[in-house]
């Protein structure tokens, strides 16, 4: 007897989601559905990949997973909870959440009615990696969940990334997103002085990078984006004014620990000037467009 695949649903098409949800499409054990507010984008994906749309007056569908990619707590609120996408979900279903949010949303969508009644198990998995780890299925994944489904949640995340690491129960991925994108904010800060003071000098910047890589300095940042900073190039990668959104929730959750974060409140102001300036979508390595060099 033949047995039905599980059906899971995309939720969010942006930057990340675009290719995450096109690597997943490629599992042919699976039927995947897309969602995305920008139905134009939806269009663009489903001549790409193999998948189907989910239209919202199609409401006989019923997911075994949903795996949402989204740009904050409010779209995340605004999809499961408000648009009643919780709804599309059969009992003992799950839901994959890969967006940067608040433990604060977790606690709100761990404890929501419908989720406990059907037994709803809710993953906070954010991702590391950037546009470039998405688009070559190579992010890392950091995730906190329940000890249940694990090895079919992982087998979903293994279609775009090359490292899962399970931290611990709810909210601990978030939380473990939280310490990246400090270390990733004081990294880049260091990294745009010393390309700024190198520039002033009129150093060989392509000399300057072949003595530092492979030494104490060398970073994913330095590899990834030392060229690009000297070559004034900003235009792809993760988003200033997303890094604010994020700093934003790491340093609130760190004052509540009374953990005083002085280079990463340094660093976020500096990043809200580049918003101010209209420059909030380009690539977090634009700090250096700070120095004028």
């Amino acid at each position: 007897m033949r047995r039905n695949k599980p059906k899971y649903l995309f939720i969010g098409l942006g930057t990340m989601g675009y290719s995450m949800s096109g690597h997943l499409s490629k599992d042919r054990n699976i039927d995947l559905y897309v969602f995305n507010r920008t139905k134009r984008v939806t269009k663009k994906w489903l001549k790409k990949y193999i998948g189907l749309e989910l239209k919202l007056q199609n409401t006989k569908i019923k997911f075994d997973g949903i795996i949402t990619c989204l740009k904050d707590d409010l779209s995340i609120v605004e999809v499961l909870i408000k648009n009643n996408f919780i709804e599309l979900l059969k009992p003992n279903a799950f839901v994959i959440d890969h967006s940067t949010t608040s433990l604060h949303l977790i606690e709100n969508i761990s404890s929501n009615k419908k989720f406990i009644l059907n037994n709803i198990s809710f993953f906070d998995a954010p991702v590391s990696g950037g546009e470039v780890g998405a688009i070559n299925g190579t992010l890392s994944i950091m995730y906190g969940g329940p000890n249940k489904r694990i090895s079919i949640i992982e087998s979903i995340m293994q279609s775009y990334s090359n490292k899962i690491t399970k931290i611990g129960p709810s909210g601990h991925g978030q939380l473990t997103k939280m310490v990246n994108q400090l270390c990733i904010a004081g990294l880049l800060q260091g990294l745009s002085e010393g390309v700024a003071l190198g520039k002033l000098s009129n150093l060989n910047m392509t000399k300057v990078l072949e003595a530092l890589s492979g030494g104490a300095a060398q970073s994913w940042q330095m590899d990834n984006r030392f060229k690009s900073m000297v070559d004034g190039k900003f235009d792809f990668g993760f988003a200033v004014d997303l890094m604010i959104k994020d700093l934003k929730i790491a340093l609130n959750e760190s004052s509540s620990n009374d953990l005083d974060l002085s280079i990463s409140k340094n660093v976020l102001k500096r990043y809200e000037k580049l918003s101010e300036k209209k420059m909030g979508n380009l690539d977090t390595s634009s700090l250096i467009k700070l120095f004028n060099v």
